[in-house]
């Protein structure tokens, strides 16, 4: 299973939760009074780690919603190309290739070691 199950009250901003099927990293987080008949409401903004899209939600407090389960690894980089990098993760020694950011563009070179992050089926890298 790529996620577990939380209640909107136990998130906090720099969580992670999935919005749409998509990993979201939560921005704010705002709570509401609850009504005379209803029950609290949280507003939740988010933004998608591997598509950088905004998406708000609003659910009730005890309404429970999917966390992604995230691995930050490390792997180093074994070739580049001017549209993808290969490279090795530092645990299994699984090669595989992503694509190359724009704003990575010269920061990386053969050999070098880099963070990435690992969600339900998607890689992507985070800092180099």
């Amino acid at each position: 299973m790529a996620w577990t199950q939380a209640e909107v009250r136990e998130l906090k901003e720099g969580r992670y939760m999935l919005i749409e099927e998509e990993p979201c990293r939560i921005i704010s987080i705002q709570t509401s009074k609850p009504g005379k008949h209803g029950e609290a409401k949280a507003r939740i903004d988010a933004v998608g780690i591997f598509d950088g899209s905004k998406r708000s939600v609003v659910y009730p407090v005890k309404h429970k919603v999917q966390v992604p389960m995230i691995g930050k690894k490390s792997a180093q980089v074994l070739s580049l190309t001017d549209a993808e990098v290969q490279l090795m993760d530092l645990e299994t020694y699984e090669t595989f290739s992503l694509p190359l950011d724009a704003d990575l563009k010269g920061q990386l070179s053969p050999g070098t070691e880099i963070q990435y992050l690992d969600a339900m089926g998607k890689r992507r890298i985070t800092r180099p």
